[in-house]
Order: structure tokens, then C-alpha cells, then sequence
């Protein structure tokens, strides 16, 4: 079944995107939620329309996503988390902790956006977390989780 998506799904598309997908997801869940609409000849027109229309506001975009990914490679981002024996955090550190760290760095960006290694983290280190600022620009983020002073 082809549909043209509504919104962003994860794992599947972004906004406008033509995806194939299995009958069953489609019918059920996809067009039900909003999520998407089927893909007619008359829906692929009105989408080719709309997609030409928003080209160059979409370069814009795409600009100023680059420009926020420059500044976050520029941002030295550490966080500090309590550590139990050896290098264990007592909790984890997840993507909800990083988006606090850029705020605290200048900028804001939705948790939703960034991808931690493995989910969550539960020792101290050096990493790099995948931030995506627009559906082509996807920055990569080093930080680091040091031991809270005691």
C-alpha cells in the first residue's frame, strides 16, 4: 500500500514522504491517527505542487539547520552525573539529560531530536550523541560525563 505521510513517523518517513507500507499498518493505524493518506494520482499531483512551492523556503532552512549544527561542534559539553564504585553512574543519562546540557550551552533543541548511544548511558566517558536538525542535516555531538563534585 502506498501512502503519502502527514507527519513524521519514526522508523518509517518524514512529513510528505511517499512510503510503501504493509495493508494492515496502513489502514489501521497510519490513516486512522491522521498519520497519512493514500496515495492517489490526484494526491501525488497536489504533493508535487506543494513540495515545488516549499523548494526554496526549504533551502532556508537546510542553511540555518547547518549553521545551529556548527554551533553545536563548537559547544564543549560536559555533564556531570554521581558515581557509585568504579565508573557506574548511580541512574543513567539519556537524551533528556544532553538536551538540557545544550540549553545550558545556548541551545535548544527537543530531546525527541537527539539519539544517545544505546538509549541511555550508565558510565562515565567520553561519547557522541546524533542530533537531527532537519530531515538532511544530522550533526554529531561529542560530550562528556564527568563524576559530580562531592
Amino acid at each position: 500500500m502506498e501512502l503519502i505521510l502527514k507527519k513524521d513517523v519514526e522508523n518509517l518517513g518524514f512529513a510528505d514522504d511517499v512510503v510503501e507500507v504493509k495493508n494492515g499498518y496502513g489502514r489501521n493505524y497510519l490513516i486512522p491517527q491522521g498519520l497519512a493518506l493514500l496515495a492517489t494520482p490526484s494526491a501525488k499531483k497536489a504533493l508535487a505542487e506543494t513540495l515545488k512551492q516549499r523548494g526554496f523556503k526549504e533551502k532556508k532552512e537546510i542553511e540555518d539547520a547547518q549553521k545551529v549544527a556548527k554551533k553545536l561542534g563548537a559547544l564543549e559539553i560536559k555533564i556531570s552525573a554521581k558515581v557509585g564504585s568504579g565508573d557506574k553512574l548511580f541512574g543513567s543519562i539519556s537524551n533528556a539529560d544532553v538536551a538540557e546540557a545544550f540549553a545550558k550551552g545556548g541551545v535548544e533543541i527537543e530531546k525527541k531530536f537527539i539519539t544517545v548511544p544505546g538509549g541511555t548511558i550508565k558510565r562515565l566517558g567520553q561519547y557522541e550523541a546524533s542530533v537531527r536538525l532537519h530531515r538532511e542535516v544530522k550533526a554529531p555531538v561529542s560530550f562528556e560525563i564527568v563524576a559530580q563534585a562531592k
